[in-house]
């Protein structure tokens, strides 16, 4: 508990600066270092990290999308759908030259893995940037994850003794449906506390509560899922953790796992719904 204390001191200490500066460099900056890593350990746990082949054309996207996005918006989509189509193409040329040296679930899982991630974290500078109230609305995917997943864990030990109520027990086994809904709770809570913050820091923007508590619940479902999802293919390959970035908590993919899968939400949520009304 020690070490995972101080590693989430540690890391606050360097993503707070990243956040307070997001309209700088930084935010593009953090995030590819953050996909970069994501990439890393999704080659590693797939068993592919030593393949120049397969890993160069992932890393060239991950270093480049999160700048593409910000610095080239217009075009983004165009390179994103065009980057997806040849990447697929690229692997399926792989697997067929390499005569069966590649197997077909371990690239599947690879690309799969990568794609998710590289959305999910472009997705946080999408809503930063191209959303109406996206300066504030963005530290949903972080708040709304984080949250979720420190009260279902608090909530899983002071109400899920025993483990009676497991929530999926093949794919986790220490989860229980106690630290589940606790999880949805808090975050419900804390998107309506995180709105009337906004309107008293930004007296320009109104919170639409009814919106912002359903956004909570939603966020807390889809950080979840996020969570699980990631546990499903590490358990597939029988692996712990998928790295050791952040010492007591795993790898990036292990802590970002909730905020990748959030920040795909939202991003599609404020297509759709507004959390704030600018006056």
């Amino acid at each position: 508990m020690k070490k995972r204390i101080i590693t989430a001191i540690v890391a606050l200490c360097v993503f707070v600066p990243i956040l307070i500066f997001a309209e700088t460099p930084a935010l593009p900056v953090g995030l590819a270092v953050c996909t970069l890593l994501a990439v890393y350990e999704m080659l590693g746990c797939t068993g592919l990290r030593r393949s120049v082949a397969v890993s160069v054309p992932f890393y060239l996207a991950a270093a480049a999308f999160p700048f593409i996005i910000r610095y080239v918006p217009a075009q983004f989509p165009k390179i994103a759908v065009a980057a997806t189509l040849l990447t697929m193409l690229y692997l399926f040329g792989v697997m067929i030259f390499s005569k069966g040296k590649y197997a077909v679930p371990d690239i599947s899982a690879a690309f799969m893995g990568i794609f998710y991630a590289l959305v999910g974290l472009c997705a946080i500078i999408y809503v930063h940037d191209r959303v109406e109230g996206g300066k504030y609305i963005y530290l949903i995917a972080f708040i709304g994850a984080w949250v979720t997943d420190s009260f279902a864990y608090f909530c899983g030990i002071l109400f899920g003794r025993g483990g009676k109520h497991k929530l999926i027990p093949e794919v986790s086994p220490k989860k229980t449906v106690e630290g589940s809904i606790g999880g949805i709770i808090f975050c419900i809570l804390s998107m309506v506390l995180f709105g009337w913050i906004i309107e008293k820091v930004d007296p320009s923007f109104h919170a639409n509560y009814p919106v912002l508590a359903f956004g909570g619940l939603a966020v807390s479902v889809v950080a979840q899922i996020g969570d699980l999802a990631m546990s499903v293919i590490k358990r597939h390959y029988g692996i712990k953790d998928y790295g050791f970035v952040f010492p007591g908590h795993g790898g990036m993919l292990d802590r970002f796992d909730s905020v990748i899968a959030v920040s795909i939400v939202l991003a599609v949520f404020t297509a759709f719904f507004k959390l704030f009304e600018v006056i």
